[in-house]
Formats: C-alpha cells, structure tokens, sequence
C-alpha cells in the first residue's frame, strides 16, 4: 500500500473564506491587560466578571505551557488575536444576517438542520454568537437557550455566577486561565425539572478570521429527571498560519437526568484545537459523549467526567481520523466518587498518511466508590507504514470493591478482507473505504442522521485516492 496515492481531504466545502477588510471587527494581537479590558468594556461585563477576566489574565501569566501532549512550539499567542467580530449583532432571523455571514452557514446546511431536526440553534462566527432561535414549544417547556453573553447579564446572571469555571477553574491549566481572561461567545441552556426535549439542540462554530483564537463558552444545566440532546459542530477554512481555539465546555446532569453531548470537530489543519470539556453527574445521573475529530494540526482534548452521585453513569463514544500534519492527543477520563458508579469508553482511531494518533485514558476509582464498574475498550488503525498511534491508559483504582477492566487493539487493513470485497467486484479503494465507515460504526450509529452521514463523508474524502 506504501506505493498508493494517499491525497489530502477535500475540504473546498469547508474551506471557503470571507474577506475581512470591511465589516469586521479585530484586536490587535498578543495579550495584554488593555486587552482584555477592553473585551470586557466591549461585552459590558458585570464587575464580577471583569475582575475574574483580570485575575484569569494574571494566572495566565504565571503558569507554564502544558508539556503532557504534542508540541505547540508552532503556537505564537503574540501573533493571535483574541477577539475578531462582525460588526452586526445577533440576530433571530436568517433573513436577518449580513449576506457573506448568511452564506457561509447556508453553504454548511445549518439553516436547512434546523428546519428538518433541531429544536433550537445558536452559531458563532469567529469570538461572536450571530445568530440564535429556539423553537417556540420548546421554551414553552421552560427551556432556556441563549447566547452566553445575554445569560451572563439578563435573568439568569446568578446560576451563570453559580456555576462559571467551576467545573473548569482557570487553575487547572495556562489555555484555562488563557480561556477564563478572553472568554466570548458560547451558549447557555438550562433544562428545567422533569422536561424531556425530544429534539436536539446545536450550537455551530465557525472561525474565518486568520491568525485568530476562538474562546466560546459552553455551560449546560440539566435538573433533576430532565433529559436533552446537545450537538456541537465546527469548521474553519485553511490558512498559512496558525489559529487557536481554546473553548471550555461544563455540564451539569442532576439528579436522575440525562445529558447526551455529540461534537464533530472539522477544524482545518492550521488550528491548535486545546479545548476543555468537562461534567459531573449527580445520583441516577447519565452522561453520554459522541465525538469525532477529523480536523486541526494539534488537538489536546479529553472530555472528563465526574460520576459524583450514587448510581451515575457515563458512556464515551468515539473517533479521530489524522493524516498528513496532524498530531491529534485525545481520550476521555473518568472519575468515580460515588457508590454502583459506572462508565464505558468505547474509542476508534485511523491514522494515515504520516498522522499522529494518541489515545491517552484516565480511570480513577476513588475509595468512595465501592461496586464500581469502568470498561475500556480502544482500537487503531493505520492505513500505512508512515502513520503512528499510541495507546497511553493510566487507572488509580483506590478500592478493591470494584471492576475494571482496558483493552486495546492497533492493527492494519486486512488484506484478505480487501480481496473478498475487490472478488464481489468493488474497487480497492471502494473496499477500503467499506472497510474504515466499517470500523467507524459504533460511533456514526449513535449521531443523528445528518452528521452520520456528514462523519461518513469525512471519512470518504481522507480515503480518496487509496
């Protein structure tokens, strides 16, 4: 296979772009107390927000670049712009939006998702939300889906106070605290006791802007026996220099709830994706996370959850595709405190044409957490002799009363499987192809319909010329 043309994705869907010399709005690079008062003037911060921005800044400063993952050395945040925004507020109509923002999520089939599936959409273009709408009988439920800055300073400014950076605090890393200091944009949804919202919810995450940093927050509240469905997407188009996304996700599942969290990353590979996602599941709890990573040039991402409640659960699902020039460092953690917790991480990685694949794992079993039950199961594939994947699991198991159980599989293509297809008259690269949506099954079975087949056809695309 090491004489086959593997050619780059095609990613002209994503990988348009638009002009930013009129209509927009940009900060100078670096970062600087100027700088992040004036995110804050520009936001209309309440005070207790523009002092933690100044104290997240001053941690910033005096923390070190994280060294457990991939290099960033290719990283220079005195040549990123923390903040680049359209000069239009948001708006509740598609009708409503500047044309060349309109066109961009138009040519993503956004406006499309939400007329067919989706109960409620918010989408951000660059450090600002332009656009948000919920559907009429959802808030009838009492649902409350807003942008992040209009929660911050309308009616639910003290649950927002409650609960900020407090599953993530700026201390727990320098992008953290990098995060807490240029925060903007994001979504805020609180589901109400006992409400179960039958359609999903989407945000959508687009930086145009070169050399910029997108610092969306996500913060999700799920009461007591109350149950939704949150996608995430995001894409960028290609450019010679590097862009930073560094967005900070908390979820909070409350007693007997459940929370299902679906991203698919397509960021293009000049971005350094070092998100933090992060949940804690009360007693009877459930979390679930669905995620693909096809895209960026270094990823750091490890969504964690905290299984705090007797009887809480979480399932991990999912998938990262690198290729040429990417060095992509995930897995998931989980952290068992309460009694008769349990958790499955279930992971895939394909890696081709010279691309990194790290699955990096974390169990921790704390003594509290008796009849405990974690299972692990990863598997890779490379699709040539250039390509690497890395298995790195770590378990702290401090009670003997409980059950844990990792397994690992790293492997090629068969090629008695690729025969068998090419006997029944499919092409090689048809049956290689077959062969990978194949292996990527158990995570596109668990997405909707639509970014089933959006993962599908990411997975085409890499798999174009073998």
């Amino acid at each position: 296979m090491a004489d086959q043309e593997i050619r780059e994705v095609d990613r002209s869907l994503y990988d348009f772009k638009d002009d930013e010399s009129q209509g927009f709005f940009r900060m100078k690079e670096g970062l600087t107390r100027e700088i992040v008062e004036q995110i804050s003037q520009d936001k209309n911060d309440p005070a207790w927000m523009h002092d933690f921005r100044l104290k997240c800044l001053e941690l910033y400063n005096n923390m070190s670049v994280p060294n457990w993952g991939p290099s960033i050395d290719g990283l220079d945040m005195d040549h990123i712009s923390n903040y680049v925004r359209s000069k239009t507020d948001m708006k509740g109509s598609w009708n409503d939006l500047p044309d060349d923002i309109k066109n961009t999520f138009e040519k993503l089939g956004i406006p499309q998702a939400e007329r067919e599936s989706l109960a409620g959409v918010g989408a951000q273009y660059d450090s600002e939300l332009v656009y948000h709408n919920l559907q009429q009988e959802v808030a009838d439920q009492g649902v409350v889906y807003t942008g992040f800055e209009d929660a911050v300073n309308g009616e639910y400014s003290e649950m927002v106070k409650e609960y900020f950076m407090k599953l993530v605090p700026p201390t727990d890393h320098k992008f953290a605290a990098l995060h807490g200091a240029v925060w903007s944009g994001g979504s805020f949804v609180y589901v109400p006791k006992g409400v179960h919202v039958e359609v999903p919810l989407q945000s959508y995450f687009r930086l145009n802007a070169k050399g910029a940093g997108q610092f969306e927050h996500t913060l999700i509240i799920v009461d007591e026996g109350a149950d939704v469905h949150f996608i995430e997407g995001c894409s960028a188009p290609k450019y010679n220099t590097a862009n930073l996304h560094a967005g900070c996700v908390e979820l909070y599942v409350k007693k007997n709830a459940r929370l299902r969290y679906s991203t698919i990353e397509n960021w293009s590979k000049n971005m350094y994706n070092l998100n933090t996602k992060r949940a804690i599941v009360e007693e009877g709890g459930t979390m679930e996370w669905v995620s693909g990573s096809f895209g960026s040039h270094v990823s750091y991402l490890y969504p964690t959850t905290i299984l705090k409640g007797d009887g809480s659960h979480c399932e991990f699902t999912g998938i990262t595709f690198a290729g040429n020039g990417q060095n992509l460092d995930t897995g998931a953690k989980m952290i068992h405190i309460g009694r008769e917790t349990s958790s499955y991480i279930n992971t895939k990685s394909i890696s081709k044409d010279g691309g990194v694949s790290t699955y990096r794992s974390s169990i921790q079993i704390m003594p509290t957490a008796k009849k405990a039950k974690a299972s692990v199961d990863c598997a890779s594939l490379m699709l040539d002799d250039q390509s690497r994947s890395d298995t790195i699991p770590a378990m702290d198991i401090r009670t003997a009363d409980a059950d844990v159980g990792h397994e690992a599989k790293i492997g090629r293509i068969s090629d008695e499987a690729v025969f068998y297809l090419m006997s029944r008259g499919i092409s090689e690269s048809e049956a290689r192809a077959m062969i990978v949506s194949g292996f990527a099954d158990p995570v596109s079975k668990e997405l909707p319909l639509e970014y089933a087949a959006e993962m599908n056809n990411l997975i085409k695309l890499e798999m174009e010329g073998m």
